[in-house]
């Protein structure tokens, strides 16, 4: 058996997806790893009561205790080093980080989106703005995608996709909510498990699933 992989989760708010992981890790259901380390971008974020409630060690490195991305993302990877991390985990984390972090864990860095990249994902489309330009689009699906995080906004490979169906009635906060639900609480504990199981292979842009 393999030493279990140690797992730091990302995290800038309420943190439904770093429950969704810990939820999974109490099930078993996460190959191994283990979620040792919350970090948060800002303090008094419930996700941290979260990590709290798990056992699990949360950490703030506030964005404004710092003067440029590159001296965050410096001590956001000096810490995660330290701390001996396999895998990171951004589950809301709004905060923009430099290369600086993915040089210290390349391929080694899994994000959610709530679309199904490469539709509605880049620059300017994050929480409700996603599910505001999907309905606007008159999508018939959208969903989730997990990817790698490369230094170029929700380009990298794409790990796990799931398509929720768009009802015609949808809102933008309904239609997070069900995509929550149904696609990215599934497929982040997923990739998660599939990561710490040796199962992701990255050739380029593409990730292959063992």
């Amino acid at each position: 058996m393999s030493t279990p992989k140690k797992i730091a989760v990302l995290v800038s708010g309420g943190g439904t997806n770093l429950q969704a992981l810990i939820d999974a890790q109490s099930r078993g259901e996460l190959g191994g790893g283990e979620i040792t380390l919350v970090l948060a971008s800002k303090p008094g974020v419930y996700a941290l009561e979260r990590a709290a409630a798990a056992g699990i060690k949360g950490v703030v490195l506030a964005r404004k205790d710092y003067d440029t991305i590159a001296a965050y993302s410096k001590a956001l990877s000096d810490t995660m080093l330290a701390a001996g991390i396999d895998l990171v985990v951004l589950a809301g984390f709004l905060t923009i980080i430099d290369e600086q972090v993915y040089n210290a864990f390349p391929n080694r860095i899994l994000n959610v989106h709530p679309a199904l990249i490469p539709s509605f994902c880049g620059k300017g489309y994050y929480g409700l703005h996603v599910h505001e330009a999907a309905l606007a689009k008159g999508v018939k699906v959208s969903g989730a995608t997990v990817h790698i995080v490369t230094p170029e906004c929700d380009a990298g490979p794409i790990v796990l996709q799931k398509a929720v169906e768009v009802m015609n009635d949808d809102t933008p906060e309904t239609l997070q909510k069900r995509i929550m639900v149904e696609a990215e609480w599934k497929i982040l504990p997923e990739a998660v498990r599939l990561f710490c199981e040796d199962r992701i292979v990255v050739e380029g842009n593409r990730a292959t699933i063992l």
